[in-house]
């Protein structure tokens, strides 16, 4: 089964129930935003909108690459625009001097603070290997059309 691109289900109550904060005014127990980190899978893997937390099965490994994958920068906080609430990492999601010699198409944005490393989002691209290089996953526009993570 292939990987397909999707806005958790999960996630969606998650964030109803205040489980994630990416911003920095956050109205809860804890005082300080969230971290998340961006996992790469493979192209035989099998993330998607049903994907609830963070785990290894069909993570990519190689040299270089860590379980778990790299940080996510999250310096701008979520906004909205009409009805839609979006929300983009500040930085490109860069992955350096790694070998992936199996074919990937596929990260997984979940928090890392989370006990359970709770998913928040699968994104798609296409298939690819890397040899000694870096992967840098550039950002869209961080706006009510383009934000990585909309909801509307």
């Amino acid at each position: 089964m292939a990987n397909t691109a999707a806005f958790c289900t999960q996630a969606k109550a998650d964030l109803m129930n205040g489980l994630h904060a990416f911003g920095a005014s956050v109205i809860r127990a804890a005082t300080t935003k969230d971290a998340y980190k961006a996992a790469l899978y493979l192209t035989t893997a099998t993330k998607d909108a049903t994907a609830t937390v963070y785990n290894t099965t069909g993570e990519v490994s190689g040299t270089g690459y860590v379980a778990g994958g790299v940080a996510v920068t999250t310096g701008t906080a979520p906004a909205t625009s009409g009805t839609t609430a979006y929300f983009t990492p500040s930085a490109s999601i860069v992955y350096t001097d790694v070998t992936l010699a199996t074919a990937f198409d596929a990260v997984l944005i979940y928090n890392d603070t989370s006990a359970t490393k709770l998913a928040l989002s699968v994104h798609t691209f296409g298939s690819q290997t890397i040899t000694a290089g870096t992967l840098t996953l550039t950002m869209p526009v961080n706006d009510a059309t383009t934000g990585l993570m909309r909801i509307s």
